[in-house]
């Protein structure tokens, strides 16, 4: 399809042509005469199609004839499309989430059972890097028959509530400890759900059915991996954001 400006290039080239052309076909002796009264309708017609076949010799040759003022088009400098830099380039190698189901044992007696939790508190609640994750919280409650709270309280004092660098370089919201150390995953999601699970196969199954049972085995005091002692706060921090929630 010949676009808008081709075609008005072409007309304006063809009456630039004729223009050139109309003084020696419109000349009587020494005089040039006006187009109406030397020039026959025939002739007339002559001229233009002797101009448009000029111009269109003109184009396909890639000539094209100057009159008058010279306007320029512009010019691509920058490409349409530019190579693409840095597509994909895993920074970390993330050790497949363990998904099993894992069924409420009968020896779990606890009172931390999945139970109904005030969203808009939980999700008031949760800020840093947990903020907007309420859903998820209860989510893998509801897998795990889990109380929500609880596993909201353990990842908020183990993350200072979504500012600690394990969860924003790792999205580790739980302490979870791999292979090689802190376990990354692909998401908070992924994170609150191994945490989940970890706590109904691990803990709640076995029948460690308060904060302070599970806080033995979870953060025991004077771990090797616990220089700082910070496990000894553990047990009081998970109760106290617990208390808050419910």
């Amino acid at each position: 399809m010949t676009s808008p400006i081709s075609s008005n290039l072409f007309l304006y080239n063809t009456i630039a042509t004729m223009a050139k052309s109309m003084p020696a076909m419109g000349q009587t002796g020494s005089d040039s005469s006006s187009i109406g009264s030397s020039t026959s309708p025939s002739t007339f017609f002559a001229m233009l199609m002797n101009a448009m076949m000029e111009n269109m010799e003109q184009t396909n040759t890639g000539v094209t004839q100057q009159t008058g003022a010279q306007v320029s088009l512009p010019t691509l400098t920058t490409p349409l499309t530019a190579p693409l830099a840095n597509s994909y380039n895993p920074a970390i190698s993330i050790p497949p989430l363990n998904t099993q189901e894992v069924p409420t044992a009968a020896t779990d007696t606890s009172d931390l059972k999945f139970k109904p939790t005030q969203f808009i508190k939980l999700d008031n609640t949760l800020e840093g890097k947990l903020d907007g994750t309420a859903a998820h919280f209860i989510n893998a409650g509801k897998k795990y028959d889990l109380d929500p709270n609880l596993l909201s309280a353990i990842a908020i004092h183990e993350t200072g509530n979504g500012s600690s660098r394990a969860v924003n370089d790792k999205n580790n919201v739980a302490g979870m400890m791999g292979k090689n150390g802190l376990r990354s995953y692909a998401s908070v999601e992924d994170s609150i759900f191994d945490m989940a699970r970890n706590l109904r196969q691990n803990y709640l199954n076995e029948g460690k059915d308060t904060i302070a049972k599970i806080g033995a085995k979870y953060a025991p005091v004077g771990a090797a991996n616990d220089p700082t002692g910070l496990n000894n706060h553990w047990t009081q921090g998970v109760s106290n954001h617990y208390s808050k929630l419910t």
